[in-house]
């Protein structure tokens, strides 16, 4: 007897819990409004009555930014300087700086512009049109800015890299490219003071590489270079030592 007792017991606290559950679940339930699922709501894509205009997605408020747009230095992204090019660089260039722009320049560049760059990269070669010869009296002149505005937008039949190099990058490469060009045409007094100079024969034999590596190597007699318009000019080139 004492037994079923227990047992009577034990079931009636069963009922018990799972009545105070189901009673739970109902409160629960309850307070569990569907209001902001129901309201009325835009959907992507879709038109609207409300707007006079019909459409849902709203025009982006004027003189605002998108996070990670807000370009306050101007020049750093567009090379121009009230709409013209510049000949400056918008960050001190280090020995850091250019040995990236050499890197980025090697990976990116020197397939059409050649490491050199006398524009007889391999591409070239290979029958894709002429490069640019950052050695000839037109790319010497221009101003580094040009050099960062082709990168960003291309010119003639050169795409532009801007998804290939960051915007820090493309200044990199530029100051690589003159530090290319002023390789050409340097000079004994263009040598800091302390500095040691050695001849490209020597450093060549040095590396274990053979005597042709240090040879003298010539620039194309006539390159053909893409312009905005579409059209192309014939610029003829002279030799430049490699020395």
């Amino acid at each position: 007897m004492q037994g079923s007792g227990v047992r009577e017991q034990g079931t009636g606290m069963m009922k018990k819990i799972v009545l105070l559950g189901a009673v739970s679940a109902l409160a629960f339930a309850a307070g569990c409004r569907q209001d902001m699922q129901d309201q009325p709501k835009f959907f992507p894509q879709r038109g609207t009555t409300f707007y006079a205009d019909g459409r849902s997605v709203r025009p982006q408020v004027e003189g605002t930014v998108a996070r990670g747009q807000l370009h306050e230095d101007t020049y750093f992204y567009t090379g121009r300087i009230d709409g013209k090019e510049a000949d400056l660089l918008p960050f001190p260039v280090t020995m850091e700086v250019l040995q990236r722009g050499q890197e980025r320049f090697n990976i990116y560049c020197s397939a059409c512009h050649s490491r050199v760059g006398n524009g007889e990269g391999m591409i070239v070669e290979r029958g894709y049109k002429p490069a640019g010869n950052f050695h000839d009296a037109r790319l010497m002149a221009v101003p580094l800015g040009h050099f960062f505005n082709v990168m960003t937008n291309g010119y003639g039949a050169m795409p532009d890299y801007a998804a290939q190099l960051t915007p820090a990058d493309r200044w990199a490469v530029a100051a690589y490219i003159r530090a290319l060009q002023l390789s050409q045409n340097a000079t004994a007094a263009d040598v800091a003071a302390g500095q040691h100079v050695e001849q490209l024969g020597d450093i060549a034999q040095h590396e274990g590489l053979p005597a042709s590596f240090a040879d003298e190597w010539t620039l194309p007699g006539t390159a053909v270079y893409g312009t905005p318009d579409g059209k192309d000019d014939a610029i003829p080139t002279a030799a430049t030592p490699g020395k």
